[in-house]
């Protein structure tokens, strides 16, 4: 049984810190997530931002491209970031900024371990798979994307402009949470083919040999993503007003970016990194903040 829970304490000046911590990390990691999540409202956007913060620590342990951080010290330290986590959602307090951030949230809006756990477990998939099965993958993808789009859920639902038979939405709009997190993971891991392949030694994609790339693997990836988003813009409409804009803002700029992959040759996506222009970011943005108004 979920149970959505408020922290009774009061807010502390360390509360505070460590969300504007969480806030840093955002912004200097993620342009993209920093100008969509502008469009949530309050309190919904600092707790986004304080699970994602989580999510780009964890990744940076994994991804760092540093040769001087041996496979031991990078597994040592996401155990340490996962028993940090464990013992913050039962106390609500963690040493570690972030984990403190996630922690007020996850215990507010109801964040259960079982999504958790397949977040650290996708993670240290990184440290040993250089390839994935199919089913290797889509367990990966679930871990490291899907719960992201599950926490996130969690916390529009916690809203005060929220229905109340939250469990009920929450059932209701999970797939197409799950599938907006997949959609983002996928266009990532095409975008950058090239740096996961020569800097990081990686081949998320199975059957996909990234040497020889070609038109024919774009388009059955690109279709897989489409079938996502389509899936995700389903239950857009069905959001809190007070998500509903970002979340529309980013299918629109996830949906732009499999354009411009779907528009690129397979050599250009091994040479360069496809991106979405900040320009149009912002006209996506401005015109999801128009058509999102409840």
């Amino acid at each position: 049984m979920t149970l959505f829970v408020g922290r009774s304490a009061p807010r502390s000046l360390y509360d505070s810190v460590s969300e504007a911590s969480s806030a840093v990390v955002i912004r200097e990691y993620s342009s993209s997530f920093g100008l969509a999540s502008r469009l949530l409202a309050e309190p919904v956007r600092t707790q986004v931002r304080n699970i994602y913060a989580l999510v780009r620590v964890a990744d940076e342990i994994v991804d760092n491209p540093d040769p001087t951080l041996d496979r031991s010290a990078r597994a040592t330290m996401l155990d340490w970031l996962e028993a940090d986590v464990a013992h913050a959602m039962r106390t609500g307090y963690s040493g570690n900024l972030v984990v403190h951030a996630f922690a007020r949230t996850a215990i507010a809006v109801g964040i259960e371990p079982e999504i958790v756990t397949p977040f650290f477990t996708s993670m240290r998939t990184d440290l040993d798979t250089r390839s994935h099965t199919q089913e290797s993958f889509e367990r990966y993808v679930y871990g490291s994307a899907e719960v992201v789009g599950l926490m996130c859920l969690r916390a529009f639902l916690a809203a005060p402009d929220a229905r109340p038979d939250r469990d009920r939405q929450y059932e209701r709009l999970a797939p197409g949470a799950r599938s907006l997190g997949a959609a983002f993971q996928k266009l990532n891991f095409v975008r950058d083919l090239s740096d996961d392949h020569d800097l990081l030694r990686r081949d998320y994609f199975p059957g996909v040999d990234v040497a020889s790339f070609c038109d024919a693997d774009r388009d059955r990836i690109l279709d897989d993503v489409d079938e996502d988003l389509r899936a995700a813009a389903a239950v857009v409409p069905d959001l809190p007003g007070s998500s509903r804009r970002a979340v529309r803002a980013a299918h629109a700029t996830f949906a732009e970016l499999a354009q411009r992959l779907r528009a690129a040759s397979a050599e250009e996506i091994r040479r360069t990194r496809v991106r979405v222009p900040t320009p149009v970011k912002l006209r996506l943005a401005a015109s999801a903040l128009r058509g999102g108004r409840s």
